[in-house]
């Protein structure tokens, strides 16, 4: 009988244990990213320099995403991503920017995402867009100005439509509607600091 009570005891124990490391893993990931201390805002508008592999089809928007393969939040939302790449492909030029300290070919990101569109390992882009954590969106027009900046969706699985951030600015620019506004959840950068795949 004790050993049957000791038995129950530790699965108990062993099973608030694994729920505690869910339930800090998920709360620590709602938290905004922290701002680098000489992070420099910048504001919608300013033209943003391509690499030479986007300038072949400069009469489209471009949309980047910021992608680290070693963070958590950048593998949650692969396929809300590839969603976006199938549905506005033939009017938007997409492309990956990968931000991690470790060597990743163009091959194997694509193959990540099962997409064949442009990989590049600039991380001067996330500068110049203002993006300090991934996954973060960056959209521009068809002349490179920065039209929105910010997170895919309120909730880390993107699963909640009503806040797909990307999607509707995305959508906006494609009708030339300027009236989109956007609330904290999107602009607040939330994810993985970089340069490392780390919350703090």
């Amino acid at each position: 009988m004790k050993r049957r009570v000791a038995v129950v005891a530790l699965l108990a124990i062993l099973f608030t244990g694994i729920l505690g490391i869910f339930w800090y893993s998920d709360w620590i990931y709602q938290l905004p990213t922290p701002v680098p201390e000489h992070y420099k805002p910048v504001q919608n508008g300013v033209q943003i320099a391509l690499p030479g592999q986007l300038k072949e089809n400069e009469d489209k928007p471009v949309f980047i995403h910021f992608f680290n393969p070693d963070c958590p939040c950048s593998k949650f939302n692969i396929t809300h991503f590839k969603s976006l790449v199938r549905e506005h492909k033939e009017q938007v030029n997409f492309m990956i920017v990968v931000l991690n300290n470790d060597r990743y070919t163009s091959t194997e990101i694509q193959d990540k995402f099962g997409l064949d569109i442009p990989v590049s390992f600039d991380t001067s882009l996330a500068t110049s867009c203002g993006v300090y954590s991934t996954p973060q969106a960056a959209i521009l027009d068809k002349d490179q100005h920065l039209f929105y900046r910010g997170n895919y969706n309120k909730t880390r699985y993107c699963t909640d439509k009503k806040t797909n951030y990307a999607q509707i600015a995305l959508n906006a620019l494609l009708k030339n509607s300027a009236n989109v506004s956007f609330d904290r959840y999107a602009l607040t950068a939330y994810g993985c600091q970089l340069p490392k795949c780390n919350k703090y």
